[in-house]
C-alpha cells in the first residue's frame, strides 16, 4: 500500500456491479477498465499453484491459505518474488475481509443500513396503490431470493415475524 493515496475505499453494490463485481459469487467473474463497460476481461481459472520460496517461516495456516484459498488466483508474472511474497502476506494478513463460503459478505463491520419507510401522510403514490396478489412463479421467485437474503444475513425478521413464515405484504422498490 505504499503507492495508495487513500487506505480504504468504500464502493456501493451498484458500482460493484456496474463494474462486474459480484459480491455473491454467484455470476462469472470479470473487470473492465476505465469508463468501456463493453470490454470485459475474465480471471484465468486455472489451478496452478503459487509457488514463493520462503518455504522456511510458513505456518501451516498460511500453506493452507496459499493451496486452497488462493488456488484460483492469478498474479502478474511481472511480479518479482520478494513483491509476491509481500502480497500474499497482506492477503493473509486481511484474509477475514474477503467472502468466503461461510461469510459470502466477508466480516466487514459497518454494512449494515437502517431503512426508514415513509408512513406519514401524505403518503408516496407507490403506497396508495392498492395490494394484489402475486403469481405463484413470481412468489416462489421472491421467497428464494428472500431465504438468500436472509442466509447472508442482510434482512431478518424482527418482532413476532420470527416464528412466521408468511408475513405482511412486501414493498420492492
Amino acid at each position: 500500500m505504499d503507492y495508495c493515496t487513500s487506505n480504504h475505499f468504500i464502493l456501493g453494490t451498484d458500482y460493484l456491479s456496474i463494474y462486474g463485481i459480484d459480491i455473491s459469487n454467484q455470476r462469472d467473474r470479470y473487470f473492465t477498465i476505465g469508463d468501456n463497460k463493453r470490454q470485459k476481461f475474465g480471471f484465468l481459472n486455472n489451478k496452478r499453484q503459487i509457488t514463493v520460496v520462503k518455504n522456511e517461516e510458513k505456518s501451516p495456516e498460511m500453506d493452507f491459505f496459499i493451496t486452497e484459498q488462493l488456488k484460483e488466483a492469478e498474479f502478474n508474472h511481472e511480479l518479482i518474488i520478494k513483491m509476491k511474497e509481500r502480497l500474499i502476506e497482506l492477503l493473509f494478513k486481511y484474509k477475514s475481509a474477503f467472502a468466503t463460503d461461510k461469510e459470502p459478505l466477508g466480516v466487514i463491520i459497518g454494512h449494515e443500513v437502517d431503512i426508514i419507510l415513509n408512513v406519514e401522510k401524505p403518503y408516496s403514490p407507490l403506497l396508495r396503490r392498492p395490494a394484489y396478489p402475486a403469481s405463484p412463479r413470481a412468489r416462489e421467485a421472491l421467497e428464494v431470493h428472500i431465504k438468500q437474503l436472509m442466509d447472508l444475513g442482510v434482512i431478518m425478521k424482527v418482532g413476532h415475524n420470527k416464528k412466521v413464515e408468511v408475513t405482511t405484504p412486501v414493498i420492492i422498490t
